[in-house]
C-alpha cells in the first residue's frame, strides 16, 4: 500500500513538473514572437517567476531581455526590481560579479526615474554586493551610497548596508571603520528584532579580535554565539564559525585543533557545493593542512575535491585564492617550487585586484617562504619586506588604539622569527603608552567631573539663595501691601467717611431727603471697602470672630449656602500671622464666589496639639490646578500659596472638573 501511495505522489509530482515546463515554453515562446511591448514584457515576467531557482540560465537570459524592453519603454522601476533579483544568481550562483556589474550601471544611468527610495538604495546595495568580489574599495562606495539614498522606511535595507561595508572594511584590515559599521548594524538589527543578522553582525566582530590576534577573546565570544545559533535554529551559520576557529588554531601553530575545526566544519556544511565560499574555502583550508603536515595522501584527496571542477573559480575571485593558496601550499609542500611560485604569484594579483588584505599579506609571506627554498633570497627578502609593511599597516596605530581594551586582556600572536619577536615588543610598548594615556584621560575626567561638581554644587546654592530672596521679597511685598492697605483704609475711614457724614447732616438740617438717601447709601459703601481693604474687625473681635463675619457676611449677601465648623484659635498667632490667616480665608470664599458656580460650601477650623487645620469645600465646577496655577491671570492661587509660605505653612488643593474642589491649608504653632 505505502509503495503504491509512493509511485502516485513521484506521478503527480512529475505531472506538475511537465506543467510547469509546459507553461514556461508557451510564455518563453510569446517572449520571443509577440509584438506588441506590452504583451512580451508580461511574457518575460511570466518566464521569469517560473525559471527562478528552476532553471538559472533561463532566468538570467530573459531577466536581461526584460531589463532592455523595460528600458525601452520607460519602465526604468521595473527594470530596476528585475536587476536586483538577477544580482544573486549572477554574483553567487554563475559567479559572474562583472556582468551583474554592467547589467545594474545600465539601470543606474537612468536613476533620476526611480522614485523609489528601496529601488535606488537597493541597486546600490546589489552592486556593492558584485563589486564586494571584485573591488573592496568601490563595494565600499556602493554601499555607502545605498546608505544616502534608502529612506527612513528601509531600515532594515539601511542596517544590511551597514553590516556588508564592516565586512568589506574588515577584509581590507580596516578595523576601525569595520567596527564601527558592525556596532550600528547591530543596533539596527537588534532594533528590529532580527536575530539572524544580529549573528552576521556579532559574526564580524568576531573575526575582527582573530584578524588582531586576540584569539581567547575570539572563541569566548564565537562559542556563545554557536550557541546562540544553534538556539536560533541558525545551523547553516555554524560552519562558518568552525572554520574560522580552525584558522585561528591554525595561526597559533594548535594544528591538531585547527584540523578538527576544519573537519567538523566540513560535516556541518549544509551545501557540498564547490560554488558555496564557505565549503570551497574549507576544502581549501583542509588540503592545506595536510600539505604543511606532509600528509600526501590526505592532502591530494581533498585537493581532487577542489579541482573536480576548477571552472568553478574563473569568475570567483574568492573562490580562486582559496583554491589557489592550497594549491600552491600542495605544490610546494611535495616538491614542485616553481608550479607553487606561479601559483602564488597569481594569487598575490587577485588579493591585489580586489584589496583584499590579509591575503595579500599571506600570499606574499608564501612566495618568500617558496623563494628561499629554491635559493632566491634576494626576492625572498623582498617579498618578507612586503609581507611586514602590509602587516604593519593592516594592524596600524589607530585599529590597536581602537582595540586597547581587548590589547590589555589578551597576548598577541607568537612569531616565528626575530623581526616578528621585535614588531610584537614595538606592539608592547604601545600597549603600555596606551595605559598610560588612559590614566592621563581619566585624571583629566576625574578633574573636570570635581570642578563639575563644585560649579554644580555653587549653582544649587545660588539658586537656592535666589529662591529664598525670591520667598523675602514675595512676604515683604505682602507685609508692604497690608500695610498701605490698612493706610488707605484709615484714610477713607478717617477722611472721607468723617466728610460724608458731616455732609449727612447738613442734608438733614436741608430737609433733602433724597440727597440724604444718597449720602448714607455712599457712606455705607465707603466702610465696606475699608472694611475689605483692612478688617479692622481682626483688632476688635480676634481672628476667630473675624473669620466666622466674613462667613456671615457673604452667607447673608450672596447665592452661596455656607456651614462652617470654626475652633477658637485666638491668641496663637502674631497679628502680622492672623492678618495672613484672614485673608487666606477671604480669598478662597472670594474663589468660590467668582469662578466654582458653586451652590454652597464649608469652612472648618481646627486647632490641633502641634498645627491649625483651615479647609474650604464646594460643590463647584472644579479646575486643573497645575494648569489654572500656570496661568499668567491665575493671581489668586499665587497670592495664597505666597501667604501659606509666609506663614511656614503647607497648602494642599484637591480639585477636578465637575467635582468640586478642596483647600486644605495647615500652619504650624510655634
Amino acid at each position: 500500500m505505502l509503495i503504491v501511495k509512493f509511485k502516485l505522489s513521484l506521478f503527480l509530482f512529475l505531472l506538475s513538473l511537465a506543467a510547469v515546463g509546459q507553461d514556461l515554453s508557451y510564455y518563453k515562446q510569446v517572449a520571443d514572437t509577440a509584438q506588441s511591448p506590452t504583451i512580451r514584457l508580461q511574457a518575460l515576467d511570466s518566464v521569469l517567476s517560473k525559471s527562478f531557482r528552476v532553471d538559472n540560465d533561463v532566468f538570467v537570459t530573459y531577466s536581461e531581455a526584460y531589463i532592455t524592453l523595460a528600458k525601452e519603454i520607460d519602465s526604468i522601476e521595473a527594470a530596476a526590481r528585475k536587476a536586483m533579483n538577477l544580482q544573486y544568481i549572477l554574483t553567487n550562483v554563475k559567479s559572474e560579479p562583472r556582468r551583474a556589474v554592467t547589467v545594474i550601471n545600465s539601470v543606474l544611468a537612468e536613476k533620476y526615474q526611480i522614485k523609489d527610495s528601496f529601488l535606488l538604495g537597493g541597486l546600490y546595495l546589489k552592486r556593492g554586493g558584485a563589486h564586494f568580489r571584485l573591488d573592496l574599495q568601490k563595494a565600499i562606495d556602493d554601499y555607502t551610497l545605498a546608505i544616502e539614498n534608502f529612506g527612513q522606511k528601509d531600515s532594515v535595507y539601511v542596517a544590511d548596508a551597514l553590516l556588508f561595508r564592516g565586512q568589506a572594511y574588515s577584509t581590507m584590515g580596516k578595523f576601525v571603520p569595520a567596527g564601527e559599521n558592525y556596532d550600528r548594524a547591530y543596533r539596527y538589527f537588534e532594533a528590529l528584532e532580527d536575530y539572524q543578522y544580529m549573528a552576521h553582525a556579532q559574526q564580524g566582530n568576531i573575526t575582527m579580535f582573530s584578524m588582531n590576534g586576540f584569539y581567547d577573546k575570539a572563541k569566548e565570544e564565537r562559542d556563545k554565539l554557536i550557541l546562540k545559533l544553534k538556539e536560533l535554529g541558525l545551523n547553516e551559520f555554524i560552519s562558518v564559525e568552525q572554520y574560522n576557529q580552525g584558522l585561528d588554531y591554525r595561526k597559533q601553530g594548535k594544528t591538531d585543533l585547527a584540523i578538527k575545526s576544519f573537519l567538523e566544519a566540513k560535516e556541518n556544511t549544509l551545501s557540498k557545493d564547490l560554488k558555496d565560499p564557505t565549503y570551497n574555502s574549507i576544502i581549501a583550508a583542509i588540503v592545506t593542512h595536510y600539505s604543511e603536515r606532509g600528509n600526501y595522501g590526505q592532502a591530494t584527496e581533498y585537493l581532487n575535491i577542489l579541482e573536480a571542477n576548477p571552472t568553478k573559480y574563473e569568475n570567483d575571485p574568492y573562490g580562486q585564492l582559496s583554491y589557489l593558496g592550497a594549491k600552491a601550499r600542495y605544490a610546494y609542500a611535495f616538491d614542485q617550487p616553481q608550479l607553487a611560485l606561479t601559483l602564488a604569484s597569481k594569487r598575490l594579483n587577485i588579493a591585489q585586484e580586489i584589496g583584499y588584505g590579509e591575503e595579500i599579506m599571506n600570499s606574499h609571506l608564501l612566495l618568500s617562504e617558496i623563494q628561499e627554498t629554491v635559493g632566491n633570497y634576494k626576492q625572498s627578502l623582498e617579498n618578507k619586506k612586503k609581507y611586514l609593511a602590509k602587516r604593519d599597516s593592516v594592524y596600524n596605530t589607530s585599529s590597536a588604539n581602537a582595540l586597547a581594551y581587548y590589547q590589555t586582556l589578551y597576548e598577541t600572536e607568537k612569531k616565528e622569527n626575530e623581526l616578528i619577536s621585535k614588531s610584537a615588543n614595538i606592539k608592547l610598548l604601545e600597549k603600555d603608552n596606551d595605559a598610560f594615556r588612559k590614566l592621563m584621560v581619566f585624571i583629566g575626567v576625574a578633574v573636570l567631573l570635581t570642578f563639575g561638581i563644585i560649579l554644580l554644587y555653587r549653582n544649587q546654592l545660588h539658586l537656592k539663595k535666589k529662591k529664598m530672596l525670591q520667598e523675602r521679597f514675595s512676604q515683604d511685598l505682602l507685609v508692604s501691601q497690608e500695610e498701605e492697605r490698612k493706610r488707605i483704609s484709615k484714610d477713607l475711614h478717617d477722611g472721607l467717611g468723617q466728610r460724608l457724614l458731616v455732609l449727612k447732616n447738613k442734608l438733614i438740617g436741608s430737609g433733602d431727603i433724597e440727597a440724604k438717601q444718597m449720602v448714607d447709601h455712599t457712606i455705607e459703601e465707603v466702610r465696606s471697602i475699608s472694611r475689605d481693604l483692612h478688617p479692622f474687625q481682626l483688632q476688635e473681635l480676634g481672628i476667630t470672630k473675624a473669620i466666622e463675619h466674613t462667613i456671615t457676611e457673604i452667607d447673608e449677601n450672596t447665592s452661596l449656602f455656607i456651614s462652617s465648623e470654626i475652633e477658637n484659635i485666638d491668641n496663637l498667632f502674631t497679628p502680622e500671622q492672623e492678618v495672613n490667616i484672614y485673608r487666606i480665608v477671604q480669598e478662597s470664599l472670594s474663589n468660590t464666589l467668582k469662578h466654582a458656580n458653586a451652590e454652597a460650601s464649608k469652612v472648618s477650623v481646627k486647632k490641633l496639639v502641634d498645627k491649625v487645620t483651615i479647609s474650604i469645600r464646594d460643590n463647584g465646577s472644579g479646575f486643573d490646578f497645575s494648569e489654572k496655577y500656570k496661568h499668567i491671570k491665575s493671581l489668586g492661587l499665587k497670592t495664597l500659596l505666597e501667604r501659606t509660605k509666609f506663614l511656614n505653612g503647607q497648602m494642599k488643593v484637591q480639585s477636578k472638573k465637575e467635582t468640586g474642589t478642596l483647600l486644605e491649608f495647615q500652619f504650624p504653632l510655634s
